[in-house]
Parts: structure tokens; sequence; C-alpha cells
């Protein structure tokens, strides 16, 4: 159940809500926005009246949640969730472009590429310095080592910053150097991870696994939010399917399936699902359209001579070309992109 506190509800108005619904032992998770406050009312309550809350106080609506996902859910929140960081708005009417390698290789790699994408219209900048693979012989990535280079590069472009979490033990590292924590499709349900992030006070960005349907995202995102992090944005970046002509199959539809039944922002990652750039930037123009709030794209300064998934990477020329066309739909949609800066040479 949510309960939908009047905009302008005082202080007290809100407590005496709160102690009522605990009274009947409901566990209790208060979202504030701006101007109003809601809380979720958790737990099965056979015999409980709602309307007996909707009779208190600064109570402007009580609505009951049938779906899994209680705070994740559209059903107790219709105004859109948008996460700011530092100044990056990650929803509402902007697009945010994140960009950056999949894999960091060398400081010449972090310096080039954080400072082309935030004078081509980026945001936020991703850089892995560890990353699963499948196979054990693929390049993962320099762990620790690259870490600060990470954090003073995107400083010195006015970036924020994006790194893949592995696992718990490493939390507490990351996020000394992250703005945002990044949960892979591997992760998506790695329980004690996603429990862990709860407690974080960075926003997560969280990668549907690729085989997972739509609820056992939103699900995932239940497990964070319920553990106190209601930060999060979702990344669709491709599911497992028969199809051999891609390395996974982008699933758009659930840009809006998603947009529908959840409050929370959707990125799109068009260089996983595919693993090939040529399909990168129709893809990146088809996610916008269809109402993505964002799109993360791998770019490396020299991706033939990549250490990683190469294959899947913009060239810089490529990755500018993209932020043109991402522009002009954003346009098209009544939506605009954020970004730190644009150089003369996009002719905008």
């Amino acid at each position: 159940m949510v309960v939908i506190m009047k905009s302008g509800a005082s202080q007290e108005e809100i407590e005496a809500v709160i102690a009522n619904l605990s009274a009947f032992g409901f566990d209790i998770h208060r979202s504030s926005g701006v101007n109003q406050t809601v809380l979720g009312a958790i737990g099965v309550k056979p015999g409980f009246d709602h309307r007996i809350i909707r009779g208190l106080k600064g109570v402007a609506d009580v609505k009951r949640v049938t779906e899994s996902y209680k705070l994740a859910s559209r059903a107790g929140r219709d105004v859109s969730t948008v996460v700011e960081i530092g100044g990056v708005s990650i929803g509402g009417r902007s697009i945010t472009v994140m960009a950056g390698p999949c894999s960091v290789e060398s400081e010449e790699q972090i310096k080039e590429t954080t400072a082309y994408v935030a004078s081509h219209g980026a945001s936020l900048f991703r850089g892995n310095i560890l990353k699963p693979r499948t196979s054990f012989y693929e390049f993962y990535g320099l762990e620790e080592g690259r870490l600060e280079l990470i954090r003073q590069a995107a400083d010195s472009s006015d970036l924020k910053v994006a790194i893949e979490i592995t696992d718990v033990a490493r939390l507490g590292m990351m996020s000394e150097y992250a703005d945002i924590l990044q949960v892979g499709a591997r992760n998506m349900q790695n329980f004690e991870l996603l429990r862990a992030l709860g407690a974080s006070n960075k926003p997560i960005l969280l990668e549907r696994g690729l085989a997972a349907t739509i609820e056992e995202w939103l699900m995932a995102a239940e497990y964070v939010m319920r553990c106190g992090n209601t930060q999060i944005i979702l990344c669709e970046c491709g599911i497992r399917t028969f199809e051999s002509a891609t390395r996974y199959t982008l699933d758009l539809s659930a840009v809006s399936v998603v947009k529908a039944k959840s409050h929370l922002p959707v990125f799109v990652d068009p260089c996983r699902s595919t693993g090939m750039r040529n399909h990168i930037i129709p893809l990146a123009r088809a996610a916008i359209a269809a109402g993505a709030d964002g799109i993360m794209v791998d770019v490396h300064h020299d991706p033939a001579n990549a250490s990683g998934v190469g294959l899947s990477a913009l060239n810089f020329d490529q990755f500018t070309e993209l932020i043109i066309q991402v522009r002009d739909v954003a346009k098209a949609v009544g939506r605009s992109l954020s970004a730190v800066g644009t150089t003369n040479s996009l002719h905008l």
C-alpha cells in the first residue's frame, strides 16, 4: 500500500500517519520529494481497512499496490523519478549520455576519452576497472590501480563517473571514486550485493540480466529500494534469444513497458546487445524515440587495438555523429540532450 501525502503536509501530519501504519504492523518506507511525501507501507494485513488511513489529516490518497515490486511500481507513484547527481539530471525531459570504454586500459585512454566525450555531448563517463567476462582469457580490466586516474580525468572534464561494482568486498573502495555504481547484467540477481547497495548513498545503474524478465528486473530494483536506496536507474542492454545475427536481442519494447510499470528512469545500452559498432547509432536513435532517458555507449580512442571488446566500441568521430543524431531525435520527441559541453564541430 502507498500513502500519498498532500503537498505541503506538515511533519506532524506525516509522523501521525507513520505511527498509525506502524501500529498496524506495517514496515514503512518514506520517500520525500520537493513538495510531496510518499509513504510505502510494506506487509500483508488481510483485515486492514485502508479507509482508516485515508481519513487522516494531510493524506491526499491511498493506493493498494498488487505488484510484487511495491516501491518500484508506478501504481504508488504518479511522478517519474529524476535522479540528481551533482547537477546532472537523469529522467524528466532531459536525455543523458554516458560514454567511455567498457574496460579501462591505460592512462592515455582515460585522459583522451574523458576529454573528448565531455566536449562532445556526454554528461557521464563509464570506466570499468574490473569487468566480468564469460571467458577467463578475455581482458577484464586493470583493477584498483586506475580508480584515481579515472576520478581525476573526469573531474578535469566536469564529468560524473559510473563504475561497475562486482562484489560487496569492493563496495567501500568503489564508492570513494564513483558517482554511480553500476550493476552488470551478470550481477542483477546477486542479492547480497543488491542489499549492500541498498545501504549505499550512491545512485545505482541496474542492468537487466541476459535472461531476465521485466518483472525479475524490477524485483531486483526492489531489493535495493527496500533496503533504503531509491536512486535507481534501470538499463536495458539486450536479452538472450534464439537469434544469432547479433550478440543479444535489444528489447526496445521493454523501455515502453517499464515506463508504464515503474517510475524509475531507463537507459539503453546499444553496444552490448549487438556487439557490432555499425548498429549502435541506429539503435541509439530508436531508444530515444521509444522513450529512454539516456543511452550508455562504449567509446574508445583506438577501437581497432582495444584490449577489450573493440568491435562494439565507437571511435571519436562516430561518437560525434551519434550525439548529433540523438539530439535531433530528442528534439523531435520534445526532449533535450543534457550535456556539460559541446564543440563547434557539432554544427548545432
